[in-house]
């Protein structure tokens, strides 16, 4: 067996140059790797694409790439709660596509498996179809979309063992799991690193064949991007 550990996430990305591609796994600020990220502000690499479901919170996630203009262009589904992203974007400072959830999941996901491209409903009528090949099905038109193509992907799980097997832990699975093997090299950040075995093969979510590097992240904030709460009334007291 292949023992794909690296030390840290600054030797994970290693590679990771001036104009990389990256998609980055992740759904608002939950399950995106953190560690990663923070590696990738210390290095300074600058002109990225970033793919990804969204562009973090201003001062955490990718907001932290954002706020050193290290990100040339965003490929997004949401971007709401960044207001750095907002004002470059406005100010042109920044490129930005935005496509709709279910196509960004599936434009990961096929590339993951190997699939150059599929046709879908989803943003016909729109700007996403302008320039995009459309063909009917069942009287309904579709449009071509392209899967990802990127240097690196970088994925989140909350158990992983030295061959690269990857178990995700509730919501944080999003699209960490149709993201890791989609990029050429996939990197895989875990908050338990464990010996090969050690894992049951029945609750394994991506096999170790998908995954290039993987390492133990120091800490997780795990932050929650919007607490909503419900206000107590005497009903609640008195119950």
């Amino acid at each position: 067996m292949i023992d794909k550990r690296v030390k840290n996430a600054t030797e994970a990305i290693k590679g990771i140059e001036d104009g990389t591609t990256i998609m980055l796994g992740g759904f608002g600020l939950c399950g995106i790797p953190e560690n990663s990220i923070a590696a990738l502000v210390e290095s300074n690499v600058k002109n990225l694409t970033c793919i990804s479901n969204n562009a973090g919170v201003d001062d955490f996630g990718l907001g932290l790439l954002l706020q050193k203009h290290q990100i040339k262009k965003m490929i997004s589904s949401y971007v709401g709660e960044n207001a750095e992203f907002e004002r470059q974007m406005l100010s042109g400072e920044l490129e930005v596509e935005l496509i709709p959830q279910g196509t960004l999941a599936e434009r990961s996901r096929a590339a993951q498996a190997g699939i150059p491209a599929f046709y879908t409903p989803a943003g016909y009528g729109t700007e996403t179809a302008e320039g995009k090949e459309i063909k009917i099905f069942d009287g309904k038109p579709h449009i071509l979309e392209h899967a990802f193509k990127a240097e690196f992907s970088i994925v989140k799980a909350w158990k992983g063992d030295h061959t690269g097997n990857l178990i995700f832990r509730g919501a944080a699975r999003n699209f960490n799991f149709p993201m890791a093997g989609a990029g050429k090299i996939t990197i895989a950040e875990v908050e338990e690193l464990v010996e090969p075995g050690a894992l049951d093969p029945n609750q394994i979510h991506i096999p170790g064949i998908m995954v290039q590097r993987i390492f133990q992240g120091e800490k997780y904030e795990k932050r929650i991007e919007q607490r909503t709460v419900r206000k107590k009334n005497f009903l609640d007291l008195e119950r």
